[in-house]
């Protein structure tokens, strides 16, 4: 078996740290023990390109108790848990391709050790793996039934690979979902960014000015967690309606240049590029902390902060100061998403949900075969409701359901006042 990951030694604090996390993620567990019975991927292999933590681990245990051969390797070069990938190939033997802080050449030859295995199904969390297939391994498109993605930020890009034409295979856009994207990304970014930030600064967030730029659902959860911290937010989008809504959940909307002369921190979550730029930089106050938690190092524009930097160093494990000719400015984890680099990313309870997803969505590829276009689908609404009814009845919580009178009534358009 073919593997690359930091240290075999680090396998068994994985393995308990795995444990650890599947107690909270009984959906995914049951999910696991149908496919252990109906080997859904019975002789298929599944590449999948996602964030290499203890989450992840039991979503790649459960595909291959379905029957597959399951190949892994990390969606970006700082989220990789060392002792997780470690544990995947001594105590599950699965081919794991991923070091934690590899540089971008180890990166792009991990993505491509997956794409050696010929994966009929692939998973994304970013869509690395389907834009590495469709620019430079394109032979192996004719052999895959479809994908999966997890994240905003490659929905984007697979979307706009679709109306350009150019898409090869299916994908479901798992992060569609209901309980992905208003739990994962709400409740999961929120939490994990804000743990991120104090990991990597141990800096009080109460009665400081937290500046969130992007006001879609990642950043109302890191919003509503900064003030929850006790942060005076401000809210920076380029939506008005967004904006509009910021402003009646609370918060003080204004445009980046503004706050960035009051912020102490601040952190985007948008999915574009250069939302901080140095323009910004040089008007903020000494010592304010810039963080992304958005999917790709795009956010923060550090090149050109280098560039105008006049020293640069590490004052801690994933802080660096940049001194400019006023002021100081502390970036955290290289302008790469904090969460994950600097702590855990998402707890394993709103996981189990997201990756519950993922596996019901390569099973539905895998049940329509030959039927799916090549295009970028949404999850199916039978799939969504299931994950969530599980998740309910895991946490010994009951709800109504409909009488056939309502039923009827809802169907029917003839009753009036």
């Amino acid at each position: 078996m073919m593997f690359d990951v930091k240290d075999l030694s680090l396998a068994d604090k994985g393995k308990q740290r795995i444990e650890w996390a599947r107690q909270s993620m009984p959906v995914l567990s049951l999910i696991q023990e149908e496919f252990s019975k109906t080997k859904p991927f019975e002789g298929l292999t599944i590449g999948a390109c996602l964030h290499v933590t203890t989450e992840t681990a039991n979503l790649m245990i459960a595909l291959k108790e379905g029957g597959a051969n399951v190949v892994l390797c990390a969606s970006n070069p700082l989220s990789t848990q060392d002792d997780v990938a470690a544990s995947l190939v001594v105590h599950h033997n699965i081919p794991t391709f991923a070091i934690k802080g590899e540089d971008n050449k180890t990166y792009y030859s991990h993505i491509n050790a997956v794409l050696d295995y010929k994966p009929n199904i692939t998973m994304d969390d970013g869509a690395d793996l389907v834009s590495t297939i469709h620019s430079t391994r394109k032979d192996l498109a004719a052999n895959i039934l479809g994908s999966t993605e997890e994240t905003t930020t490659g929905v984007i890009r697979l979307k706009s690979m679709e109306r350009d034409g150019v898409l090869l295979f299916p994908v479901i856009a798992v992060n569609d979902a209901d309980t992905k994207h208003l739990f994962d990304n709400r409740y999961g970014t929120g939490q994990s960014t804000i743990d991120g930030i104090i990991r990597a600064t141990n800096r009080m967030i109460a009665g400081s000015v937290f500046v969130v730029a992007g006001y879609g659902w990642c950043g109302k959860g890191l919003a509503e967690r900064a003030r929850g911290m006790g942060a005076n937010v401000i809210v920076c989008e380029v939506d008005p309606i967004k904006a509009l809504e910021a402003v009646m959940d609370g918060f003080r909307v204004m445009p980046m240049i503004e706050a960035a002369k009051i912020g102490d921190f601040f952190c985007t979550v948008t999915g574009d590029i250069n939302v901080i730029r140095l323009e910004h930089f040089e008007v903020m106050k000494h010592g304010a902390i810039v963080a992304n938690s958005g999917h790709f190092d795009v956010e923060l524009d550090v090149k050109s902060l280098e560039e105008a930097a006049i020293e640069k160093r590490y004052i801690r494990d994933y802080v660096c100061e940049y001194t400019l000719k006023n002021t100081k400015i502390y970036v955290l984890a290289q302008g790469r998403l904090v969460n994950l680099s600097a702590a855990e990313g998402h707890p394993s309870a709103v996981m189990d949900m997201s990756f519950a997803n993922q596996a019901l969505s390569a099973k539905f590829i895998v049940d329509n075969k030959g039927i799916l276009n090549k295009k970028v689908y949404k999850i199916p609404a039978d799939i969504d409701s299931r994950i969530a009814a599980l998740k309910l009845k895991s946490m010994g919580i009951k709800y109504d359901t409909l009488t056939q009178e309502q039923i009827e009534y809802l169907k029917s358009w003839s009753f009036g006042t």
